[in-house]
């Protein structure tokens, strides 16, 4: 932390400690001139923390009606992501509740101003179902731009943006964190239809879109998030033909994998995805049931080595 930031912490702290300080006993607690008191004391005011002032000789200062704060210094930037990370660890077994009350003391104590930013955060999001790891490195997503789509959210904002560089202006209604990934849940109203757009994807355009009367959504969330993903979200798309019925291949799934559908010729088709080749393989070979891949042709190749391995292996 630097000096700066340092000193108005202990600002901060020292203004919590009494009711009523003065200019120059501040700077003398804190070895600086009163005008380094003034700047620091703007300082919380600018990050909303409220501090009253009484002019006169030295001036005093104390804080305001409601201001019995920890010496929590955050900006805009790392409390989304402190919000963002215990969010997502509410999810994760064995620290939910702990991360859940964390979240709650979070809200509290900070400024109002970064504290309805959090909300509507974490009121527009929700966490998918958990599924294997990957090969690929996660993406990563801007703070700010998870940000100004959950306010957009809240307030009903529609956004302009570039997706994988074609221009578009959407309403958005829901975020979902799953896959390690970001979701977007929007409705394109050119189409009246709804799809799952990737945040690290979106590119955001100043200024926003139109304001929208929210529609409501079709359905549930997640469940829409892992058959729109499985269909159009990955890096590699498969339909891979299974020799069994539908019912068998859903119950043998994670549903996170992707959808099943039936096949004109008998059996089932699996309609999945990943990060990479190696991922869709090693979920299709999890079934335990034979298959046949045809596509995508890199796909196919990929079985075709990983076969010639598994053969070169036995004794």
């Amino acid at each position: 932390m630097g000096e700066t930031a340092t000193r108005t912490l202990a600002l901060l702290s020292l203004l919590q400690t009494r009711a009523d300080w003065s200019g120059a006993d501040l700077a003398s607690r804190l070895h600086v001139s009163d005008r380094t008191i003034r700047n620091d004391v703007a300082r919380l005011r600018d990050l909303g923390y409220p501090v009253d002032a009484v002019r006169g000789p030295g001036g005093r200062y104390r804080l305001g009606v409601g201001a019995k704060l920890p010496p929590l210094l955050l900006d805009d930037e790392e409390a989304v992501a402190v919000a963002v990370g215990l969010r997502a660890a509410t999810g994760v077994s064995g620290v939910e509740e702990t991360s859940a009350r964390a979240l709650a003391k979070l809200e509290q104590v900070l400024p109002d101003r970064l504290r309805r930013k959090l909300t509507a955060l974490i009121e527009a999001t929700t966490a998918g179902p958990a599924n294997t790891d990957s090969n690929v490195e996660d993406p990563t997503v801007d703070a700010a731009v998870l940000e100004a789509v959950s306010l957009a959210i809240r307030d009903h904002d529609g956004i302009r943006c570039d997706y994988r560089d074609e221009p578009l202006e959407i309403e958005p209604y829901h975020l979902v964190a799953w896959q390690r990934r970001w979701y977007l849940v929007a409705r394109d109203p050119r189409h009246d239809s709804w799809a799952p757009y990737r945040v690290d994807w979106l590119r955001l355009k100043t200024p926003g879109g139109r304001r929208f009367a929210p529609a409501e959504f079709p359905g549930d969330i997640t469940e829409f998030i892992v058959r729109e993903v499985a269909r159009t979200g990955w890096a590699v798309h498969a339909r891979i033909r299974i020799d069994a019925p539908t019912d068998e291949v859903m119950a043998r799934i994670n549903p996170a994998v992707g959808t099943v559908e039936s096949h004109p010729g008998g059996g089932s088709v699996l309609v999945t995805g990943g990060d990479s080749l190696e991922v869709v393989a090693v979920w299709i070979s999890m079934l335990g049931m034979p298959f046949h891949v045809s596509d995508p042709p890199e796909l196919v190749e990929h079985v075709r080595d990983l076969a010639e391995r598994y053969a070169a292996a036995l004794p």
